[in-house]
């Protein structure tokens, strides 16, 4: 029963940290003023938007307790499938977490800058 919760809480930390990209990135942010390169305007957003809860950089600890690393999404999500679910939406049952819905350009720019700095 132990690890039964111990996974459903690792589930809901993950869908909170897609929820919260998502909706920090494309819900709050004016694109307008980032870089045309699509690494650096997925940098820019992350950093905008995410870096108050999560470690958004090739280093570091995330500043809120439990909030996954950027640099480690890969070890728990397809990158591809998770800019697919960027653009369909996100949602979480964990409060801190915000439901997201982002732009198909902002999700493309936040997985190649999610991509380059993986572990």
């Amino acid at each position: 029963m132990e690890r039964h919760a111990h996974r459903l809480r690792g589930r809901g930390i993950a869908l909170v940290t897609l929820s919260l990209i998502a909706l920090l990135i494309f819900g709050m942010l004016d694109t307008s003023s980032v870089a045309s390169d699509p690494k650096e305007r997925g940098k820019a957003l992350v950093e905008e938007l995410c870096a108050g809860c999560h470690a958004v950089g090739r280093s570091g600890e995330s500043p809120l307790a439990g909030a996954p690393a950027f640099r480690m999404l890969s070890r728990r999500f397809d990158m591809n499938e998770l800019m697919d679910r960027m653009e369909q939406g996100l949602s979480s049952a964990h409060a801190e977490m915000p439901a997201f819905h982002f732009k198909r350009d902002d999700a493309r720019a936040v997985r190649v800058y999610l991509n380059s700095i993986q572990d």
